[in-house]
């Protein structure tokens, strides 16, 4: 029996090294995974993962509690999903549109032995708390910014927490001031706004949009929103020294939302 899991894991990792990856996983051997953009975002991966990890741990605590569980949205490859496992998480469901980003975070899981990790393939505007579940910690990273409805994607994320939503995305330039609403005399704020970004001829892409139509928030868009949807308190989390450039310089921000 002890040869037939030691051949299993020698083969499945063998599979993991015969392909480029998005994320620089660390193989039981110690070998890291050969990178499909020459290792040139692995500071993003980095970055995320330390923002999220600390908001983690001042929330949860340093040592987390037995039994919690997470999800992640648009899982890709399983990288975040992986971290959260190792962190602590009792079960982790990631979840992704993509069949191959499924196919693959699913090869990873078993190669690094992550047996309290799961991978679905949906829309994540088809998941709700019967087929997803409730978690104490959902992550929503890289996601809504390439989505056409991402108040809707929000909505789902804020439906399916229990305690700490962390969301991750590029910000648009802002826009605030008044607006006359159907008549010089009825006046509204404007809480924010949307950029639109065009990925319809990008779609066969790993790391775009399904759609193609993408609707970018402005920061005071995303926290407005949030707010609106029922999270009692949302923060934009600092970046750490050293991070990504555009989380450095606010082009993209996380953001801690909870319940």
């Amino acid at each position: 029996m002890t040869l037939a899991v030691s051949q299993t894991m020698t083969d499945a990792e063998s599979r993991c090294l015969d392909k480029s990856w998005f994320y620089p996983f660390v193989l039981p051997s110690g070998r890291t995974v050969s990178s499909d953009h020459g290792g040139e975002l692995d500071g993003i991966h980095h970055t995320r993962w330390q923002m999220a990890h600390a908001a983690i741990q001042a929330n949860f605590g340093e040592t987390l509690p037995a039994g919690l569980s997470a999800l992640d949205l648009a899982s890709h490859q399983g990288w975040f999903s992986m971290q959260l496992a190792q962190c602590g998480f009792q079960h982790v469901m990631g979840y992704d549109a993509r069949a191959r980003h499924v196919a693959d975070a699913s090869l990873m899981a078993r190669t690094l032995g992550q047996a309290n990790v799961d991978f679905r393939q949906s829309d994540v505007h088809s998941l709700t708390p019967d087929t997803a579940g409730m978690h104490d910690l959902v992550l929503c990273l890289g996601l809504i910014y390439h989505l056409e409805n991402p108040i809707g994607a929000l909505r789902v994320a804020h439906s399916l927490c229990r305690n700490l939503c962390l969301i991750e995305t590029q910000v648009a330039p802002g826009q605030n001031g008044w607006m006359d609403f159907g008549s010089h005399r009825y006046v509204r704020p404007i809480e924010g706004s949307f950029a639109i970004i065009d990925e319809t001829e990008e779609t066969h892409g790993p790391e775009t949009s399904t759609l193609g139509i993408c609707l970018v928030p402005s920061l005071d868009a995303l926290l407005w929103i949030a707010r609106k949807i029922g999270f009692s308190r949302v923060e934009v989390l600092t970046p750490p020294t050293g991070a990504y450039e555009q989380l450095a310089h606010h082009k993209r921000v996380m953001v801690a939302a909870y319940v």
